[in-house]
C-alpha cells in the first residue's frame, strides 16, 4: 500500500475536530484519540462534554500534579470539571446517549466504509479483546457521529474501505471522518473530500483509500 509523508499531527487533528463543534453542543468524546479534542475547545465557547461513566461538563486535562484520581473519564484519564458540571449514575448517562440527547459524538475506529458504516469495537482476531463500551449506543443515539482516526493502519493498509470486514458497531451512522490526511464528509453520493493535508493531492489521497472518493465541491475547495 502506498505511503505518504504529509500528515496532520494528532494535535492538529484534535484542533480541526474542535473547530466543527458549535456553541452550546452536548458532545461525547470517545476513548483514545478523541479525548484530545477537549484540550482544543476555545474557553469562550460553551460546549458540554459528556462521559458515559457519568459526567457532564468536563474541561481539559488537568495540569501535571493537579490530577484528581476520583475525577476520570470513561478511558480512565484524569479530567477537570467546569463550573456547573455534574456527576450522575451510569444508567442515567446511557439514557442520555440512547435518548438522543447528545448533539455530537467523536469516536475512534478500526474501519469506516464508504457508506458510513462504523467498525470500532473488535477486529475479529481470535486473540483480540472486544471492547464495545458505549460505542453502539453513541453511534445510534448521537445526532451526529464524527470519526477521528489514522488514515491507515500501522502496516499501511486502508482504514476507509468499500465495505467493513470487522464486526460492525453501527450501519450508516458516520457523518464526517477526520484523519491525519484529510477531512471527509459521508454523503448519499459517497465520501466527499473537504480538506487535505498540506502538499497532498487528490490522487495521493485516493491511492491510500480503498473507498472511492469524490473531489471537493468547486465552491468549497480544499485546503492544500
Amino acid at each position: 500500500m502506498s505511503q505518504v509523508s504529509e500528515r496532520f499531527s494528532r494535535d492538529q487533528m484534535a484542533a480541526r475536530v474542535a473547530q466543527d463543534i458549535p456553541e452550546g453542543a452536548y458532545v461525547n468524546l470517545g476513548i483514545g484519540l478523541p479525548t484530545k479534542v477537549a484540550n482544543f475547545l476555545p474557553p469562550e465557547r460553551e460546549v458540554f462534554l459528556h462521559s458515559e461513566n457519568g459526567l457532564l461538563g468536563m474541561g481539559p486535562a488537568p495540569a501535571p500534579g493537579e490530577e484528581d484520581e476520583d475525577l476520570i473519564n470513561a478511558g480512565k484519564q484524569p479530567v477537570t470539571l467546569l463550573t456547573g458540571g455534574s456527576y450522575f449514575h451510569h444508567a442515567d448517562s446511557f439514557a442520555m446517549m440512547r435518548g438522543g440527547h447528545l448533539d455530537i459524538c467523536v469516536l475512534g475506529a478500526f474501519q469506516v466504509s464508504g457508506s458510513g458504516d462504523l467498525a470500532n469495537w473488535h477486529t475479529g482476531a481470535p486473540d483480540a479483546i472486544p471492547a464495545v463500551g458505549g460505542a453502539m449506543d453513541l453511534a445510534i443515539g448521537a445526532k451526529q457521529v464524527f470519526v477521528m482516526m489514522e488514515h491507515q493502519t500501522k502496516l499501511g493498509e486502508p482504514k476507509i474501505v468499500e465495505r467493513c470486514t470487522y464486526p460492525l458497531t453501527g450501519i450508516g451512522c458516520v457523518d464526517r471522518i477526520y484523519t491525519d490526511l484529510a477531512v471527509l464528509d459521508v454523503t448519499p453520493e459517497g465520501l466527499r473530500v473537504r480538506e487535505m493535508a498540506p502538499g497532498l493531492t487528490f490522487n495521493d489521497l485516493q491511492a491510500v483509500t480503498e473507498a472511492r472518493l469524490l473531489p471537493p465541491n468547486d465552491e468549497q475547495g480544499a485546503r492544500a
